[in-house]
């Protein structure tokens, strides 16, 4: 799979180019660095998507230091792409046309913390576990998680989701406001703290999930929660993959309030035993959690087990405790090492690949997507956040077999184009990037590409910010 820098993606001219890295150079010393291996760093994938190092990274502390960066890279049209912790899946580091990595892993800071409004105000570079471990003595923590300690730059960036989104949504439904440094080096402030807003246009939501190609968020105020008083987990077996995507769709049909409902299939149960050393029954498997007092995370158990007995679930036994709790989560944040652990050798990749579909077609699509895998003789176990519809395909291939390659291909063209078909999308969470450009047109239509297009006009004239991601080439 190669990406190609197309023609409006040439590099900035070298005069250009020399003269931004001297300005930058006397603005930040050695917080510029444009050496192979940072740079490289820098443009990390863990993709089959080809590393495209920046020309140079600067390492910023504060604002005034993206604003400044942006400003000098604008004067001579040099490209910025912002670095949270290059946990992205789909390219969107890479620096298609070189250009300045910003790196906001300083500026990760905890601004402010408004305990009885449940929210809080934060720089970009923090991961969400420093969040929570600073927010946990009040009593509150953040729900999105993703499962790599990502930033949560990042993850208002990529519009990020995970584990818990079935009850406390994505970065969409937990972001109130932003600020972003726009193409002249100027700040936009998108919101308030207030809960709900009708004023304008809604300019939060517009930069969530715009990968960095509109402008470089510099300040994030969050949505908090308050810590629940019980917190149970499990693990439930079934007999068939069918059946246990069924009792995801009944237990969401009949309102049950879950907080985190994942699915493994059979090969992802095998990989995860072997890598993380736990003894689950090798059958389809869905971990789940549960939220609230201790009255009302026992009555939701209980009528999770019936559900589960009507689909071909087995026996399951729930635990409180949080070493538990952590072991068995651990296990499936660790679902893409496991994977790699089950074909090592040089030359063996793996893609993590995500697509959504509405609930009542999860089972169909998981089905038909293990039918297709045994078809086309290709390993890929099956992950997935299955309470909101989104699921995972991990696939193993040897990159330097051609005719393997080629089936891989064909394998994730094929779920993409099912999903679609099927009234979903071609990707839950892990957003467009490079990747998945060429499936946009088909999902959304040209109309729609052309207002993102104007979009991106009107907000980066000079295409300077993250060029080369999520909307194709005309």
């Amino acid at each position: 799979m190669n990406i190609t820098i197309t023609e409006n993606l040439k590099r900035p001219d070298p005069a250009a180019l020399a003269s931004t890295l001297e300005a930058l150079a006397a603005r930040f010393g050695n917080r510029l660095i444009t050496s192979q291996a940072v740079r490289e760093q820098h443009a990390h994938t863990t993709t089959w998507l080809p590393t495209q190092p920046p020309d140079g990274v600067v390492m910023a502390q504060e604002t005034a230091d993206i604003q400044d960066v942006v400003r000098i890279c604008a004067k001579h049209r040099v490209p910025v792409i912002a670095f949270g912790t290059g946990t992205s899946l789909e390219g969107q580091v890479n620096a298609p046309a070189g250009g300045i990595s910003i790196d906001l892993r300083d500026m990760n800071k905890v601004l402010e913390v408004h305990a009885e409004d449940l929210d809080c105000v934060i720089e970009p570079g923090i991961t969400r576990k420093a969040l929570n471990e600073h927010l946990r003595d009040q009593g509150l923590f953040f729900p999105i998680d993703p499962g790599a300690d990502a930033s949560l730059g990042g993850m208002a960036s990529t519009r990020a989701s995970g584990t818990n989104a079935v009850r406390y949504g994505t970065m969409r439904d937990n972001v109130l406001a932003l600020k972003v440094v726009r193409a002249d080096g100027e700040i936009i402030t998108t919101g308030t703290r207030a809960k709900k807003s009708s004023a304008g246009y809604d300019l939060t939501h517009l930069f969530v999930g715009a990968e960095g190609t509109l402008g470089i968020i510099s300040e994030i105020t969050l949505r908090l929660r308050g810590i629940p008083e019980t917190i149970a987990a499990a693990a439930c077996s079934f007999t068939t993959l069918g059946g246990a995507c069924q009792a995801v769709i009944l237990a969401i049909q009949t309102g049950i309030p879950l907080a985190r409902i994942e699915l493994l299939n059979t090969e992802q149960v095998k990989a995860c035993n072997a890598y993380s050393k736990l003894t689950l029954p090798e059958t389809p498997l869905l971990l789940l959690e549960f939220h609230g007092t201790a009255l009302e995370v026992g009555e939701q158990s209980k009528n999770f087990g019936e559900i589960a007995k009507e689909c071909g679930g087995g026996d399951f036994t729930w635990t409180t405790k949080p070493e538990d709790r952590t072991k068995l989560w651990q296990a499936r944040h660790d679902a893409y090492w496991s994977v790699k652990a089950l074909r090592p050798g040089a030359g063996i990749g793996v893609v993590a690949t995500d697509v959504c579909v509405p609930i009542s077609r999860l089972a169909d699509c998981v089905t038909e997507t293990e039918a297709d895998l045994k078809r086309l003789n290709l390993i890929s176990p099956i992950v997935g956040h299955v309470g909101d519809g989104n699921f995972h395909c991990s696939l193993i291939c040897d990159v330097n077999d051609a005719d393997e390659m080629g089936r891989g291909e064909e394998f994730m063209h094929r779920l993409v184009e099912r999903a679609q078909a099927m009234g979903g999308t071609c990707t839950g969470e892990h957003g467009i990037g490079q990747g998945k450009q060429k499936y946009l047109k088909a999902e959304l239509g040209s109309e729609a590409l052309d207002a993102m297009r104007a979009l991106k006009r009107a907000f980066d004239p000079d295409n300077i910010f993250n060029p080369g991601k999520i909307v194709p080439a005309a």
